[in-house]
């Protein structure tokens, strides 16, 4: 056995060799009963091989219960310690763990609610990951890896950090709830210079390790006759949190991000400080039904003082926008007690206990965590206003492609081929003959010539600009800003050699190749037209037959038939033109038709879906925010 006076415990206990020398000189008593422990064990035989603290007194029942209380296994390294009620001194023993098995715990089973939250949350950080910075999602995957983590771990007990400002009392309150001396408590500031732990149970070492405190720091509490009711608890009394040693608040801040509960210790002093509330309490909000705050000291506070100071500091927390748990409502418990008197400490204790058997803060804890993840993701998935494409905006993009393409001068253009081709097909033969003279040096009859000079071609170029900035930002319009600017890069993105494309489209959809088609009524016409000129010829040749003398004079015939056919000839060429414009009509409707179909196809291709790729990937994120948040929707 190796028994320690404990001065400091944070600097003696990697010097067992000083500190028993210290223990041995400064406690008689104790070096008494290590020597007639050393003479027992040579006279009979040990069946535990480790140390055991023992309480020097002259009563062999006492030591003999005391070497039962010391002989349990405590499977995670605890460190047994116990205070001599003779001399005051305080002892522990150092147990070596590696000889006991560590008994089997369950781990944390997270309830249907909570495990669908983190499974949208992991999907939800998976889908944006392309999206958003790592810096963004960084608060997010950091819960998700401590709520896995966390389940792997006990789901028996339950991990509760005193925390508190210098002089608060919160290791004065550590030792009253473990009901020994197991916290260094004193005037000397900062007193706690490490984080130490104390479990009621077995089976926390991994819960222990996962807070990163080493084995020399673990406890275990003096065995009482209500030891069963904080059965299941870790207890962790924390360095304080306005420590002037850097390392000490670093301290709190790792372990305050790991730990199921917190209990905050304030006094009459400093329960208002505004470090407290904007650092801690404030940000900490939504882990009321995870919180006590103790307002401790009150032996200082003269007849109602105690019950105004309450009364502020519940004003305060309300203020931090923490719900408080009154009235059976869910919430933070407020108490006040007094740590040197005890007066409190009991209704602490049994408001602890109860908080423990439930079994439920590691996943209160985590549920709150995934609300502050939502909450600061907020910005970058809400959206307050209807998102996307309408109809109207995807008909204005189609239309301001066709204008950029000319397809409205395009459908002109083919309805006047058709009305030309038709003069030609039924127009008199002097007409189309002069009609042909004037066009040898042009297209073939029904082809457009395509834009080919430099303005027309610029202009089209900033019309598909001006189109594709117009979808994107209406598209984008409403989104949060992350989603908005890769609704725009998409859009970008599809616009590059879009004008290229329209170009080639309108040669190839736009301009009609080959000749018109003919209408029924056009052999009818033709061999009206023909009809026409041949009495004009008739009519010609009987005048001359009469001019020669070969025909017998008679002017009225042959003058009525040239009659009818010079003017019977652009009467049918004029009818001929007023039935061709419907058809010419519907012919240059259809071409431009095709021409706007190419174009919206090529631009629904190339920018409009990628843009409804990326709405609809944001409307999916969009849905699993909402299973972050509890929404549903």
């Amino acid at each position: 056995m190796t028994a320690v006076t404990d001065q400091d415990h944070t600097e003696r206990a990697d010097q067992p060799g000083d500190a028993d020398t210290a223990g041995a000189a400064e406690n008689p008593s104790a070096k008494a009963s290590a020597n007639t422990s050393t003479n027992a064990s040579e006279g009979e035989a040990v069946d535990d091989a480790h140390a055991h603290a023992r309480v020097p007194n002259s009563d062999s029942s006492s030591r003999t219960d005391s070497r039962t209380d010391s002989t349990a296994a405590w499977d995670d390294g605890l460190i047994a310690r116990r205070v001599d009620e003779t001399t005051g001194g305080k002892q522990y023993a150092v147990m070596d763990s590696r000889s006991a098995a560590p008994p089997a715990v369950s781990p944390l089973v997270y309830d249907g609610p909570l495990r669908s939250r983190l499974e949208a949350l992991r999907e939800l950080v998976g889908l944006s990951r392309t999206r958003l910075d790592s810096r963004t999602l960084a608060e997010a995957g950091r819960v998700l890896d401590e709520a896995s983590a966390r389940r792997r771990l006990s789901g028996q007990h339950t991990v509760v950090a005193i925390a508190g400002a210098t002089g608060s009392g919160k290791s004065q309150l550590f030792n009253a709830l473990a009901g020994v001396a197991i916290s260094e408590t004193g005037v000397r500031r900062p007193t706690t210079a490490a984080p130490i732990a104390c479990s009621w149970s077995d089976g926390a070492a991994s819960l222990i390790e996962r807070l990163g405190i080493p084995p020399r720091l673990r406890r275990r509490p003096l065995p009482t006759g209500d030891g069963d009711q904080l059965r299941g608890l870790v207890l962790i009394d924390l360095p304080d949190h306005d420590s002037a040693a850097v390392q000490h608040r670093e301290h709190v801040d790792r372990i305050l991000a790991l730990v199921d509960a917190v209990i905050w210790v304030v006094d009459p002093e400093k329960y208002a400080d505004a470090v407290l509330h904007e650092r801690y309490l404030r940000p900490m909000a939504a882990h009321a039904e995870v919180m006590f705050v103790v307002l401790n000291q009150i032996d200082r506070l003269p007849g109602e003082a105690a019950e105004q100071v309450l009364d502020d500091l519940r004003r305060l927390l309300d203020e931090d926008g923490i719900a408080l748990g009154e009235y059976g409502e869910p919430g933070t418990t407020v108490l006040a007690l007094s740590g040197l008197t005890g007066d409190g400490v009991g209704e602490l204790r049994e408001a602890l206990g109860q908080f423990v058997a439930e079994r439920t803060a590691p996943a209160r804890r985590i549920s709150a965590d995934v609300d502050i993840a939502a909450a600061r993701l907020w910005p970058v998935y809400a959206t307050q206003r209807r998102t996307g494409l309408s109809e109207q905006a995807r008909e204005e993009f189609a239309d301001r492609l066709a204008d950029a393409v000319g397809a409205t001068a395009a459908g002109e253009a083919a309805e006047r081929a058709w009305l030309r081709n038709a003069n030609r097909a039924c127009g008199t033969p002097w007409l189309r003959l002069w009609r042909w003279y004037q066009d040898r040096g042009e297209p073939a009859t029904g082809r457009l010539p395509s834009r080919t000079q430099a303005d027309e071609e610029a202009t089209a170029r900033q019309r598909v600009e001006q189109a594709v900035r117009t979808v994107s930002d209406r598209a984008s319009a409403g989104l949060p800003a992350p989603w908005a600017q890769a609704v725009r890069e998409a859009a970008v993105r599809g616009s590059q050699g879009l004008p290229e494309a329209l170009d080639e489209l309108s040669v190839r959809a736009g301009v009609p190749t080959g000749r018109p088609p003919r209408p029924g009524w056009w052999p009818m016409a033709v061999l009206s037209q023909a009809s026409m000129t041949l009495l004009q010829f008739l009519g010609g040749l009987w005048l001359l037959g009469q001019i020669v003398g070969v025909l017998s004079p008679n002017l009225g015939v042959p003058v009525l038939l040239m009659v009818i056919g010079i003017v019977g000839g652009p009467l049918i060429e004029w009818s001929c033109r007023m039935a061709a414009r419907g058809p010419a009509r519907r012919y240059g409707l259809e071409a431009e038709r095709r021409l706007r179909e190419a174009a919206a196809g090529c631009g629904r291709a190339r920018v409009l879906d990628p843009v409804a790729a990326e709405l609809l990937r944001y409307r999916e994120v969009r849905e699993q925010y909402g299973r972050v948040v509890g929404s549903g929707s």
